[in-house]
């Protein structure tokens, strides 16, 4: 990817070296949150690059903390024989009643974690580099004034034939995140991958918004941060090329029609839109085995700083 211009706060992994970082780190803590479910192929490999290069060469990285997201294959384990700290998703603050989805496996890794930074990282991905973090938690570390770094990265769409296509990835953003975002936020539109699970911020600032518990977590997330400490405060670093596990085009469907509704009801908390009645929450889907309806409502999880002692109940529960 080239250099990014038109983004807030740009820079590249590059130009945040480790060593650098560790000067800056000083008392300042790090966590690296992986929501994780049925990845037992990746997260192992994940873990190891990260406890080799960020606790064992160098400590930066304090803790390593996988959200296993109700996996019914070995990623719990794997991530644990790599040196990860487990959790299970329901385990954390078990008296709420369980939600499903990406973001609650977030927010959930949010309240279990114990670092001042908490950098997120998507647990399906493939030929993992340890500058992934040190990207993220770069500018975090190094500036006081910034809040939220976003990766950016060249994203390749790996086929059935295994032949990677280059900058085909990310197809929900471009055809509908990206347009949302130009059309109605757009001092976000500098962000070259909004919906990549790759960032990072300060707890205390991710402790103030809610989190979307299903695939809309991304984008709600950016537009919450950005009404809550401004596009000055964003950073985002070019991390290079990502490359993972790409889903179905009906997985896909879902996805938009969550986004859409996380759009819709950031739109309206606003003020800037009137409904006598909210969207549609089904989406009807046509395949080879017929038609279907698909669930695409979303629910969030509220800031977890309105919970009273939230962060020392989770660390209780799953101690």
């Amino acid at each position: 990817m080239a250099r990014l211009q038109e983004g807030p706060h740009s820079s590249t992994a590059a130009e945040w070296p480790v060593d650098a970082l560790m000067r800056a780190k000083d008392t300042t803590t790090v966590s690296v949150v992986l929501p994780a479910r049925d990845e037992e192929s990746t997260v192992g490999d994940i873990v190891t690059t990260i406890r080799r290069d960020l606790v064992e060469r160098v400590p930066l990285v304090d803790e390593i903390l996988v959200v296993d997201s109700n996996s019914t294959d070995a990623t719990a384990e794997r991530a644990r024989a790599a040196g990860a700290r487990v959790v299970a998703q329901n385990a954390v603050l078990p008296h709420l009643p369980p939600l499903t989805g990406k973001g609650e496996a977030l927010w959930k890794g949010l309240a279990a974690s114990t670092g001042d930074i908490v950098v997120f990282v998507d647990a399906d991905l493939r030929d993992f580099r340890s500058h992934f973090v040190t990207g993220l938690a770069g500018p975090l570390l190094a500036d006081a004034d910034v809040c939220f770094v976003k990766a950016a990265y060249e994203r390749p769409y790996v086929g059935e034939d295994g032949v990677p296509r280059p900058a085909a990835g990310g197809r929900v953003t471009e055809l509908v995140a990206r347009p949302l975002l130009n059309m109605f936020w757009p001092e976000l539109a500098g962000f070259a991958q909004p919906l990549g699970g790759e960032y990072a911020a300060r707890r205390e600032v991710l402790e103030q918004v809610p989190f979307v518990t299903e695939y809309g977590v991304e984008f709600g997330l950016l537009v919450d941060l950005l009404e809550l400490v401004g596009l000055d405060a964003m950073a985002q670093v070019d991390l290079g090329r990502r490359t993972h596990t790409h889903q179905s085009v009906a997985a896909l469907g879902r996805m938009a029609g969550q986004i859409m509704h996380t759009a819709w009801s950031r739109l309206e908390r606003q003020g800037r839109v009137l409904s006598s009645e909210p969207p549609a929450g089904t989406l009807l889907q046509f395949g080879t085995d017929g038609a279907g309806l698909a669930d695409i409502t979303v629910a969030e999880r509220p800031p977890l700083a309105s919970l009273v002692s939230g962060r020392e109940l989770a660390r209780r529960d799953v101690a």
